[in-house]
């Protein structure tokens, strides 16, 4: 796919794509935002090499899919000037205390970003400031694969079920202290439908992550085990996932919407990662 100097050069059959002939610091108008967008919508994960987006220019950029969102909910931004960055260091790790602090273990889980909340995020940008000479690779998955893949028998007994997203064990770290423990308290349970319809695309996905989908509403906790376990294993298969190996000055731009991801903790060294996330609507089903 192509348009003037721009161009998308698939990397996988079901998920990610690269793209080239654009400067993210220099978004020239109406036309190259609706491509972004609809290559967002059809690819899943856009890839650009060589940005080195400064923390505004970051900001920038996210601003083209929407509104954003506050850096997240426990953890407070990059500075006052950015509040919207969301710093994910290894020497200081998010959520990092006491023996924990420095982990390179805490995004080693598949995860959809925030479904913990009323509203997810929609997108999010994530750019690589300082990378670790070996490993330290994200993965995305696709969860409109994931559901595609279902036996139709399922998928029908799947359709108005709503699953169970809570923060659970993910936070741990932060009972460590009593202000972080008070905080875990105040964030409730929350449903969204199981199957997710895209607001743009109109297709269905499996919305679950092993993160933060606790169960499916209603059903036998065994059951529903192995039932989010089935598209898990999916989602996360080769065929309908992609690996990106970062380089500094990398950008990835994600629909939060239909996939969920995983941060390979196999590496030494710093690694230095700026995030932005766009705010999300209300999931609905079908």
């Amino acid at each position: 796919m192509a348009t003037g100097a721009l161009t998308v050069e698939k990397l996988t059959q079901r998920v990610g794509a690269l793209v080239h002939g654009i400067s993210l610091a220099n978004i020239e108008g109406q036309e190259q935002q609706e491509f972004l967008n609809s290559s967002l919508v059809e690819h899943k994960v856009l890839f650009f090499r060589d940005q080195h987006l400064d923390p505004t220019q970051l900001v920038r950029l996210a601003s083209v899919f929407g509104e954003l969102t506050p850096a997240h909910p426990l953890v407070g931004g990059l500075d006052d000037a950015h509040p919207e960055v969301l710093v994910l260091d290894s020497t200081n790790y998010l959520l990092g205390v006491g023996d924990n602090a420095g982990s390179t273990s805490y995004n080693n889980r598949w995860h959809t970003d925030v479904t913990f909340a009323q509203t997810p995020p929609a997108v999010t940008v994530l750019s690589a400031v300082v990378v670790p000479a070996f490993g330290g690779d994200t993965l995305w998955g696709n969860l409109e694969a994931a559901w595609d893949a279902l036996p139709a028998d399922l998928r029908v007994d799947l359709e108005s079920a709503r699953a169970v997203h809570w923060t659970g064990k993910t936070f741990e770290r932060m009972r460590a202290n009593a202000e972080g423990a008070e905080t875990l308290k105040e964030i409730a349970e929350v449903t969204h439908p199981l199957v997710r319809v895209h607001p743009e695309s109109g297709k269905r996905s499996a919305f679950v992550n092993p993160t933060f989908t606790k169960t499916i509403e209603g059903w036998d906790p065994l059951e529903a085990d192995r039932i989010l376990s089935l598209i898990y294993e999916i989602a996360s298969s080769p065929e309908c996932t992609v690996r990106w190996r970062w380089q500094a000055g990398d950008v990835a731009i994600w629909d939060n919407r239909s996939t969920m991801h995983y941060a390979s903790a196999d590496y030494e060294g710093r690694r230095l990662m700026h995030r932005v996330t766009v705010a999300g609507d209300l999931p609905f089903g079908p």
